[in-house]
């Protein structure tokens, strides 16, 4: 459908870790509109889009998005009112072009990505049918995804000295979206009443997850398997299984080697060591198990764990189609993270899935450490069929509002298969 777009404002507001962020607000000329909160990230991968901050220290510590509003609220209004638009893909394309900077670090990722979630909004609305609609690609099946709840934080997401950032369980064995919702809760409130219990605090991390003072991996997952039983659920793909994130290029080195509770290990040991894991706990998912810049690493994490597990690329591929594809063509992991302000229009990211679904890339939408209670990527995650998303702690109203989002599209939608 054509359309027309009659304002384009931005608003600087809050995330949910207290710093700046943008909320943008699209109306087109028919009346019809959206509005977008823009997520932001404290464990970046080097190549990914570029925030526009404003770098005045005597005002957020240098963080402010004045800046990124000055440009939703100039040059981007200008590039997108007074014309007519036949897809929200061609005005992405234009924002593209207007940046011209491979990051869109000129007018900022940030501004980008929020006028592109907004427009998707203000265009869903304007053909009458709801945003994952909107985001579903002909020939896709939509589907309730698989939630992945992160509970247990460290790394860049807690000050605690776990060198692993993210600790996350999914019911695989649920039947239904709503009971897995409900797994992931009842094992969040039982890991509480552990930590409690053995004296630990029950102190949050950016995501929701409780951030105990642990050190070694292995301590967090016996919390997390003793948690699983605690709530009464199976172990493992008929129950409740775990994922991890170590997020490794936070814990490498300049001199190659890997920092893990105080171990020093080479790109093998560190593969050796997740084979370790694997064998002793119901881990299914490892995401960003060595550093961006490892190839030996993922390699090695390939061929030794890539039969068993689903190895995520996120740092490695920034959401970036082409990165993604030629992963897939050497053989390197075997699924994607997904992040919308990551490359930073909607279209670049659908056509990141794209690439996932025609080379047999597992894809997960995922949020960041800072959120607002935009639960776009819910949208997002059953339009495209994806099968899975994380969102971060059942806790805290940015982490919950995707998860409600969830439950209400499945209320809503009986038809709508469950994480195939």
């Amino acid at each position: 459908m054509t359309f027309e777009v009659a304002e384009v404002r931005a608003l600087e507001i809050l995330d949910s870790r207290g710093r700046p962020t943008l909320r943008v607000a699209v109306r087109l000329a028919d009346g019809s509109s959206g509005a977008a909160g823009v997520p932001s990230g404290a464990s970046t991968g080097s190549r990914e889009a570029v925030e526009l901050r404003d770098g005045d220290p005597a005002r957020y510590a240098g963080a402010g998005v004045t800046r990124a509003v000055a440009a939703v609220d100039g040059e981007i209004a200008d590039v997108l009112t007074g014309r007519a638009w036949p897809s929200p893909a061609a005005a992405d394309l234009a924002l593209i072009d207007a940046d011209g900077t491979p990051g869109k670090a000129r007018l900022g990722a940030n501004a980008v990505v929020g006028t592109s979630m907004a427009l998707a909004r203000a265009v869903a609305a304007a053909r009458g049918v709801p945003l994952w609609r909107h985001l579903n690609p002909d020939g896709v099946r939509p589907s309730l995804p698989m939630p992945h709840f992160n509970v247990l934080n460290g790394g860049a997401h807690a000050p605690n000295p776990l060198d692993f950032q993210e600790f996350m369980v999914a019911p695989l064995g649920a039947p239904s979206l709503p009971e897995a919702v409900r797994a992931g809760a009842e094992v969040y409130a039982a890991l509480r009443r552990i930590l409690t219990a053995e004296g630990h605090a029950t102190g949050l991390g950016d995501e929701g997850g409780f951030a105990p003072a642990l050190v070694e991996p292995e301590e967090a997952l016996r919390l997390l398997v003793r948690a699983i039983d605690d709530a009464g659920y199976a172990r493992g793909r008929s129950g409740v299984s775990i994922a991890l994130d170590p997020a490794a290029s936070e814990f490498r080195g300049e001199d190659g080697v890997y920092r893990v509770a105080g171990a020093m290990l080479t790109s093998d040991d560190l593969v050796e060591r997740y084979a370790a894991l694997v064998a002793e706990f119901p881990i299914h998912s490892t995401e960003d198990g060595v550093a961006e810049d490892d190839d030996h690493g993922w390699t090695a994490l390939t061929e030794r764990l890539g039969d068993r597990v689903q190895l995520v690329g996120d740092d490695v591929f920034v959401t970036d189609p082409a990165l993604i594809e030629d992963a897939a063509a050497r053989g390197t992991a075997n699924a994607a993270l997904i992040k919308l302000n990551q490359i930073g229009t909607v279209t670049e990211t659908l056509t990141a899935l794209d690439v996932c679904r025609r080379t047999g890339f597992g894809a997960m939408i995922s949020h960041r450490s800072g959120e607002t209670t935009d639960a776009f990527i819910a949208d997002l995650a059953v339009g495209s069929g994806c099968g899975q998303l994380k969102a971060g702690a059942p806790a805290r109203g940015e982490r919950v509002a995707k998860y409600n989002r969830l439950l209400e599209l499945a209320a809503a939608h009986p038809d709508l298969p469950f994480a195939p």
